[in-house]
């Protein structure tokens, strides 16, 4: 590290880090030789990487994180012991490619599915990070035209549902 700077007292207090060319990489709290708090790490450019909040260590409530070369949103959610739980939204190239529940860190529960264009093309419930149970949608990717609509098990069509072509037409 070039410089860094301190304002911590046994173990605690708030931390800035810069690498050699003088740009910060991180700066955060820490409590009890810990991050917690508010935490934002940057990339070698200095341009912000991660954004969230941390307890005893792990990441745990809001968190952003994007990617480290060209700085897109790659996720936007909560995290709880260093997993994502709850509430998120992924990204690929800065458009939405999921949104749902997150379970120890997997889609689980309700989502939506989105193409590399950001249209959707699936919506349902996920179990470790499948299309997985119950009732779900998918969706044709270049009109949003429902395809599909029925019941997934172990992550594929299983049973009864409705087909449709690209108009909205029962087949």
């Amino acid at each position: 590290r070039f410089n860094t700077l301190f304002t911590i007292k046994n173990g605690n207090g708030k931390v800035k880090e810069y690498n050699e060319k003088g740009q910060i990489e991180f700066e955060g709290e820490y409590l009890n030789g810990e991050k917690n708090g508010k935490q934002k790490r940057y990339n070698y450019e200095g341009q912000i990487v991660f954004e969230g909040e941390y307890l005893n260590g792990k990441k745990n409530g809001k968190v952003k994180e994007y990617n480290n070369y060209d700085c897109d949103l790659e996720f936007d959610g909560e995290y709880l012991d260093d997993k994502r739980n709850g509430f998120g939204k992924e990204y690929k190239q800065g458009k939405i490619a999921f949104e749902g529940e997150y379970l120890n860190g997997e889609r689980n529960g309700k989502g939506k599915e989105y193409n590399y264009d950001g249209e959707l093309i699936f919506e349902g419930e996920f179990y470790q990070g499948k299309r997985w149970k119950g009732n779900g949608k998918e969706y044709y990717y270049y009109n949003n035209q429902k395809k599909f609509e029925g019941d997934y098990l172990n992550g594929l069509r299983h049973g009864k549902g409705k087909e449709y072509d690209d108009q909205g037409y029962l087949i």
